[in-house]
């Protein structure tokens, strides 16, 4: 029987290496992970994107913006309150004065995935948390727990 490549997670959730490589590392500008490959070997630890794309955009002020936005909404949340990634995207909009805040959606939800890199919020779906990597549909921001 085949082992699956894409089921790299433990008991505990962790992700663990691919065999015979290193652990995975994070995008730093949408925050999904990027496994270890062969042709990597001389400079993983160089490795900051995932895709050429991701490295022409980077991460820009708006994005921290995002950030911020999403951290400043949890704050005024009682602890284990969730938000959608749609109320940072309407206060950055808001702030800067721009008309569309459905354009920014796409880099809420890359914000969000950045700050469950740096362990500051969980994503869930249907109240379950789940990989920021793999999870496709609505999903919901919340503080982790402490």
């Amino acid at each position: 029987m085949a082992r699956s490549r894409t089921n790299r997670t433990s008991a505990s959730g962790r992700r663990r290496p691919a065999p015979g490589g290193r652990a995975p590392t994070t995008c730093s500008s949408c925050g999904r992970t990027i496994e270890w490959r062969a042709k990597w070997a001389g400079s993983w630890d160089d490795v900051r994107y995932c895709s050429a794309a991701c490295r022409r955009r980077r991460v820009d002020a708006v994005d921290r913006d995002l950030e911020n936005a999403v951290t400043e909404l949890l704050l005024e949340r009682r602890r284990g309150a969730t938000i959608c990634p749609s109320e940072a995207a309407r206060l950055v909009a808001e702030r800067r004065d721009l008309d569309d805040w459905r354009a920014l959606m796409e880099s809420a939800r890359r914000a969000a995935r950045r700050l469950v890199a740096a362990g500051l919020v969980e994503i869930t779906q249907g109240g379950r948390v789940v990989d920021p990597s793999t999870a496709r549909g609505p999903i919901r921001i919340r503080r982790r727990p402490s």
